[in-house]
């Protein structure tokens, strides 16, 4: 059984894609279910972009499931990135509406974000790397307080080592190893918070032949305790879609786990990969 639990519609400011055509994408490659994780980044330099308006996006989903709902499963979910100066803002928003599986992720680090050149200058890949694992551990580790204090609040921890993406770019070099003992750190912290790691396959197709994480993480993962991941495309355009999931898969089974997470209504299903 797969599950697409990370892609994207035009109800996020980086994508133009209908959601129908993801969905009609989804039944052509026979998958269980899809759940859209529009982009919630609240960052100054990007909240005027954010499209997220949760009326039209939770009106697209109940026309999406009386046409196709018959066909798979069609979440409602929301990437929250990371911004500690507006954590109250991202609490209050998550608390006034509905979602299947909300997933929190870093884009921005005390630099700036990953994705732009300008704030890779002066700095090496490997410093980048450790700059970036450092705010995920800060990040996981405002979820386990939540999680304490209140319920889980989040989910699904989406591309944990994303830096290496933007390293592959950069510099040509994924940077393998580096920051070894804050991946430590983040697996330990995601079993404190009940936060599920996703493997996330836009990796593969931007060509750096692994998934985020890779193997080596996943396996620390089970040796850790974990017993269960989420996978996701990170789908922009429909041909995305569960792309290489056969490939991410394999290396999850062979990394020693045997079961993917999956999300309905905020409460996790496990499903064996078998």
């Amino acid at each position: 059984m797969r599950f697409d639990q990370h892609l994207h519609s035009r109800h996020s400011f980086d994508c133009e894609t209908d959601p129908e055509e993801n969905v009609r994408r989804a039944i052509e490659l026979d998958l269980q279910g899809l759940t859209f994780t529009e982009h919630f980044d609240t960052h100054p330099d990007e909240w005027h972009l954010c499209r997220y308006n949760d009326e039209r996006y939770s009106a697209d989903l109940a026309w999406l499931r009386q046409m196709y709902g018959h066909q798979l499963r069609i979440g409602k979910g929301i990437e929250v990135c990371y911004q500690p100066r507006n954590e109250g803002f991202i609490l209050d928003h998550l608390a006034r509406h509905t979602f299947d599986l909300v997933m929190l992720s870093v884009h921005w680090t005390q630099r700036g974000a990953l994705h732009r050149p300008e704030d890779w200058k002066d700095i090496d890949a490997a410093a980048g790397v450790r700059i970036y694992l450092e705010a995920v551990l800060e990040a996981v580790g405002w979820a386990r307080d939540l999680a304490r204090q209140r319920g889980p609040v989040f989910h699904v921890l989406g591309h944990l080592d994303l830096v290496r993406r933007y390293t592959h770019r950069f510099f040509e070099n994924d940077v393998p190893g580096i920051g070894a003992d804050l991946v430590d750190d983040i697996l330990r912290t995601c079993l404190e918070a009940g936060l599920v790691p996703e493997v996330n396959t836009s990796s593969i197709r931007f060509g750096t032949g692994r998934p985020m994480p890779d193997g080596s993480v996943i396996a620390r993962y089970a040796a850790l305790g974990g017993q269960a991941v989420a996978f996701g495309s990170d789908a922009h355009r429909p041909e995305h879609i569960a792309a290489d999931f056969d490939t991410a898969i394999a290396i999850v089974k062979a990394a020693g786990i045997h079961h993917q997470a999956v999300f309905l209504d905020r409460r996790m299903l496990i499903v064996d990969l078998d």
